[in-house]
């Protein structure tokens, strides 16, 4: 079994997107599309899930729609898969927004996480997965 290729964000990476209220991709910056190996066509009108990684436990998750959903801002690490099968860490702040055009959605932003984060995220989610 082959290991899984890490891809580790440089320190000026600064992944942005945009979902409607659904966590429907409407934007994908550059950086994102690189990082997640996809093409900005591939990743619009598609569900953010498209890179959520396997190992992420649900519990992340919920408290991340639960505190959106209430129109607070949420920060944590999120484990992300890219189209090859890899990963990349990123510490991600997501932030409910109104568009120009009025419509509602969520604006994420992330950057890179440095091994110490990683370290001690991994050791939780660990813990909540083997939970589920």
């Amino acid at each position: 079994m082959s290991k899984e290729k890490e891809t580790i964000l440089d320190e000026y990476a600064f992944l942005v997107s945009e979902t409607d209220k659904k966590g429907i991709i409407t934007f994908a910056n550059d950086d994102f599309c690189k990082i997640a190996e996809y093409k900005l066509d591939d990743l619009i009108g598609k569900p953010h899930n498209i890179v959520r990684h396997e190992s992420m436990p649900k519990k992340a998750f919920e408290d991340l729609w639960g505190t959106i959903k209430k129109n607070e801002i949420w920060t944590g690490y999120v484990k992300n898969a890219t189209k090859s099968g890899g990963y990349y860490w990123v510490f991600a702040t997501i932030y409910p927004f109104e568009s120009c055009d009025g419509s509602q959605g969520y604006l994420s932003c992330r950057r890179n996480a440095s091994k110490e984060e990683i370290q001690q995220v991994e050791l939780l989610y660990k813990k909540w997965k083997e939970e589920e």
